[in-house]
């Protein structure tokens, strides 16, 4: 079940930082959004979570990234919610029909990344396949450190957008 922008204005606050959480896993981002109440509207709730995003640190992006799986995998290292667990599988959906070769691709991927960079390889999988996913990866291998950590954060942007969508019923609830 979603709820609106105004049931989420209104809410108190532990549960609205409950529903947040499931959208982005930075403590302080919860934090911030839960403080901006009232949003009024879905652009100008977006608009506020764009802007406190954008206002992190990368121990902060960091911490958001621990709350998803890797490609390919269900669990994350932080604890998830089972909406933030269901969101998670049909995001990754594109990866369910990857032949054994690309999901090994996947996880040796994964574990180059995780390497290079110190967290887990973090995109936007809505809409891509398994193959499309390992070509992102192996691209962004090639980035230095701070512009991956840019590119991450983007995607964890692009992420955290689609599941406010969900969670205020704009989008596909998958």
């Amino acid at each position: 079940m979603s709820s609106t922008v105004a049931q989420l204005d209104g809410m108190a606050p532990d549960r609205a930082s409950q529903l947040l959480s499931d959208c982005c896993g930075a403590t302080r981002w919860v934090s911030a959004m839960v403080a901006r109440r009232p949003f009024g509207s879905m652009e100008r709730l977006l608009t506020a979570a764009d802007e406190v995003w954008r206002s992190l640190e990368p121990d902060d992006w960091r911490e958001a990234f621990s709350h998803h799986p890797r490609i390919g995998e269900r669990g994350s290292a932080a604890r998830q919610s089972e909406r933030g667990a269901a969101w998670a599988a049909g995001e990754q959906a594109g990866v369910g029909g990857a032949g054994d070769e690309t999901r090994r691709a996947l996880e040796r991927a994964n574990q180059e990344y995780e390497r290079r960079f110190g967290y887990i390889y973090i995109v936007c999988a809505t809409g891509r396949t398994a193959e499309e996913l390992l070509a992102d990866a192996t691209a962004r291998l090639s980035n230095d450190p701070r512009t991956e950590l840019a590119v991450a954060a983007e995607e964890q942007r692009k992420i955290m957008r689609l599941r406010l969508e969900k969670l205020l019923g704009q989008g596909d609830p998958a």
